[in-house]
């Protein structure tokens, strides 16, 4: 049995693969700021996406996205301005999930855009 963090790290690569093969251009993979972490951040145009990959064994507990709440938002926007002020960048920020289930051997991949709208409250 693949462990999780095993499974998280095949999760990562997947959903970086896919967007590449959407047209996006990957910046950063697993970016810390203290104890805030970006899975990825990509370039869709000239919008930077903030990306956060769940990946499941399966469904059977719902998709994997509905574990992106509040808290894990909040977190998400803290790392993106940190991300964006160390950087330097002026662009516009999009916070994009990218949910992948195995259930069996071929990974279901769906990848919701503008998945929440910026908000520290």
């Amino acid at each position: 049995m693949i462990e999780p963090h095993e499974l998280g790290k095949m999760g990562e690569d997947l959903a970086a693969q896919y967007l590449v093969n959407k047209g996006y251009q990957i910046l950063e993979r697993n970016w810390h700021s203290g104890h805030k972490e970006i899975d990825l951040v990509a370039l869709d145009g000239t919008t930077l996406v903030v990306v956060e990959v769940k990946t499941r064994r399966s469904d059977d507990y719902g998709e994997p996205d509905i574990a992106v709440g509040k808290s894990k938002q909040r977190m998400l926007v803290w790392a993106a301005d940190s991300y964006v002020r160390y950087k330097k960048l002026n662009v516009d920020v999009r916070f994009d999930i990218v949910s992948i289930v195995f259930n069996g051997d071929t990974p279901e991949i769906e990848h919701i855009e503008d998945a929440f709208i910026a908000s520290l409250y």
